[in-house]
């Protein structure tokens, strides 16, 4: 018989913090996916038409960084070990998103909101492979099942 392992006070931690963080991302999404006027009021008509260009694969990158995450949080929440697959998955869909905003539009990008997704974007991507890096860690030690 195995003995279950107790689930540390971080993981609580971790959980919350990570799944109020990826909300943020996901309501973003969700608001400029859906052309919510009052959201995208805080954006010049250039910056609006950016986001709305974003083709088939961009967007599917973006969608599976945001919803990857999400779910990610959630999966850690209720210890389950594929929390770690979805954190995987929205490292694959944040690096398709920044293939096409800084690999193939950068200066446009950079014209448009300055040096602020750069920045945001590199906070993004520390999050998530901490993010990646304890899930992988709380299932190697039995926490996630």
């Amino acid at each position: 018989m195995t003995e279950a392992v107790k689930t540390p006070w971080h993981l609580w931690v971790v959980g919350i913090v990570s799944l109020v963080w990826n909300a943020f991302g996901a309501m973003d999404y969700t608001m400029t996916k859906m052309g919510n006027a009052e959201y995208l009021a805080a954006f010049t008509p250039e910056q609006q038409a950016w986001f709305t260009s974003f083709p088939m694969w961009a967007n599917v990158g973006w969608a599976l960084g945001v919803w990857g995450s999400l779910l990610g949080s959630l999966l850690l929440l209720v210890r389950s070990r594929h929390a770690v697959t979805a954190f995987i998955v929205s490292i694959l869909g944040l690096a398709i998103s920044c293939i096409y905003q800084f690999g193939m539009h950068y200066a446009d990008l950079m014209r448009m909101f300055g040096t602020f997704p750069m920045i945001f974007t590199a906070v993004i991507w520390v999050v998530l492979i901490a993010l990646f890096l304890y899930a992988r860690a709380q299932a190697a030690r039995g926490v996630l099942r």
